[in-house]
């Protein structure tokens, strides 16, 4: 007979990615996962690919509706167990220059990075311990960040302001949260193997503006990085061991290279910075 699965993630944007690495590296260690997807096509197909003790929560994370149905449907499959964790994965990045990037292309970056993130916490939060008269092991919640949210790269403006404005709601979700005891976690992750750019890097409506060629320059970068870069079944294992670690410390940074990537940016006087990214991919005055 099986052994009773007693420990449960919600972990959101399952569908591919990090995302998907981490629900099967989740249910490897016995937990009971529910993954959001938004398609149901996804749905049907992770259900069968993951097994029982998978279930796939169908909502977008602009949805205040779906969410709380979602909520509903995980309180009543744990019963009075508690949730043991939240790991809100599920974002979206499209490059270009603030310039020029269409506002609500902007906008909708911030709906998912952060509104939609903060919207699943709240839904969720109670499950996890966040309510008067919860007795138990409270879970802890883990934010997916970037070391953008720290480290500002040129054409992908909205993305690291979504990651800058992570960093400051985690930091404020930490400490209004210790009235319950649940932890709360940023991931600052660098790059990874992973589909997300390939969604969102067009640089065909900027082909007319001076920004054209250092952001297919950047590009390139990017796409040399990312071959470098982290698996995300490596990703995955981090993050069990972080949920898993008994005084989790308050940030994570999980990258191929934490020197370069992280601390010698944050390091670097400002201008410093600046005068290496625009030699680097040609952000200077004059002809191009």
């Amino acid at each position: 007979m099986a052994p009773a699965i007693l420990k449960s993630i919600v972990i959101t944007g399952v569908s591919s990615g990090v995302g998907l690495a981490a629900a099967r590296a989740f249910l490897a260690r016995g937990y009971r996962v529910f993954g959001s997807v938004r398609r149901e096509a996804d749905a049907a197909r992770l259900r069968a690919e993951l097994g029982q003790h998978f279930t796939p929560l169908l909502f977008d994370v602009t949805d205040a509706d779906a969410i709380a149905a979602a909520a509903a449907e995980v309180a009543h499959a744990l019963g009075p167990e508690p949730l043991t964790g939240l790991l809100n994965n599920a974002g979206v990045a499209f490059g270009g220059p603030l310039q020029y990037q269409p506002i609500e292309i902007i906008r909708q970056q911030f709906e998912v990075n952060v509104l939609g993130l903060l919207q699943v916490t709240q839904a969720f939060l109670p499950l996890l311990g966040a309510r008067s008269g919860f007795t138990g092991q409270p879970g802890r919640v883990l934010n997916m960040g970037s070391v953008s949210g720290q480290v500002a790269a040129p054409f992908l403006g909205a993305y690291v302001g979504t990651k800058h404005a992570l960093e400051g709601l985690t930091a404020t979700l930490r400490r209004e949260l210790r009235l319950f005891g649940v932890p709360v976690v940023l991931i600052g992750l660098g790059v990874t193997q992973t589909p997300i750019w390939d969604k969102g890097i067009d640089l065909e409506p900027y082909a007319q503006t001076p920004y054209h060629g250092p952001a297919q320059r950047f590009l390139g970068f990017i796409n040399k990085t990312r071959t470098q870069g982290l698996t995300p079944e490596y990703v995955a294992d981090r993050l069990v061991q972080i949920l898993e670690t008994p005084r989790p410390k308050i940030r994570y940074t999980i990258a191929a290279d934490v020197f370069r990537a992280y601390i010698v940016p944050r390091l670097l006087p400002a201008r410093a910075l600046d005068w290496l990214l625009a030699r680097g991919i040609g952000l200077k005055p004059g002809p191009r």
